[in-house]
């Protein structure tokens, strides 16, 4: 049975609406032709996410997603995504979003990563941001 799981680290957040973003996921990921084996999305803190920067990709900067591809199956979805909350919410009063609207770009962005979608290049980001869009307009 394939998962969709949230946790928190060094977080309090709660998502509301679990049931109908996990329906989304998983719908974006069929879509594109992909299987879900599991997915585990970890909220935390700014810190705990700079920490993780500097352990893993030897980055020593704030980020909002930071995704994990732990799959060994072509076409397949095994993989973590950790979220920072802080810069969730700062970017939303940035963009004058709502939170959970600012959430679940991260989220399909996270996701999108594990799907094959790069963002390093110009060409890239604009195609990453065309898919979200996407996929964002499809959320119930």
């Amino acid at each position: 049975m394939p998962k969709i799981n949230f946790f928190n680290e060094d977080t309090n957040y709660t998502l509301k609406g679990k049931t109908s973003i996990k329906k989304w996921i998983s719908e974006t990921i069929s879509a594109e032709g992909y299987k879900l084996s599991e997915l585990n999305f970890i909220f935390c803190s700014d810190d705990y996410l700079l920490r993780i920067n500097q352990d893993f990709l030897q980055h020593d900067y704030y980020t909002d997603v930071i995704t994990f591809d732990n799959s060994e199956e072509l076409k397949t979805i095994l993989g973590d995504i950790f979220i920072s909350i802080d810069r969730v919410k700062d970017n939303a009063k940035q963009n004058n979003a709502k939170t959970i609207d600012e959430l679940c770009r991260i989220i399909i962005h996270g996701t999108l990563h594990l799907l094959g979608y790069k963002d390093k290049s110009k060409n890239d980001k604009i195609a990453m941001t065309a898919k979200e869009d996407f996929y964002l307009a499809k959320r119930s």
